[in-house]
């Protein structure tokens, strides 16, 4: 089972930094994802911003629906310090 996301933040280049209730801090680049009609809406910095963690804490989603699968933010983001 993965643990809940707490917290996130949008940083430069389409990067996200995770926090999770185990107290790590991850990051995920979200820049291989923007394609498409969907998906690429994310290339707007004020919509990229607009991404949440759900009230469950299980994953992200932006205000349109788009999310990703909370394995996937996990097992390809890489455990960061700050």
């Amino acid at each position: 089972m993965l643990p809940k996301i707490t917290n996130i933040e949008t940083l430069s280049n389409y990067k996200l930094r995770l926090y999770y209730e185990t107290g790590e801090k991850r990051l995920f680049d979200v820049s291989p994802y923007i394609r498409g009609s969907w998906y690429g809406q994310l290339k707007e910095l004020a919509y990229f911003k607009t991404v949440h963690v759900l009230p469950d804490g299980s994953g992200i989603e932006w205000a349109g629906g788009q999310d990703i699968a909370p394995h996937e933010l996990y097992d390809t983001s890489v455990e960061i310090s700050t």
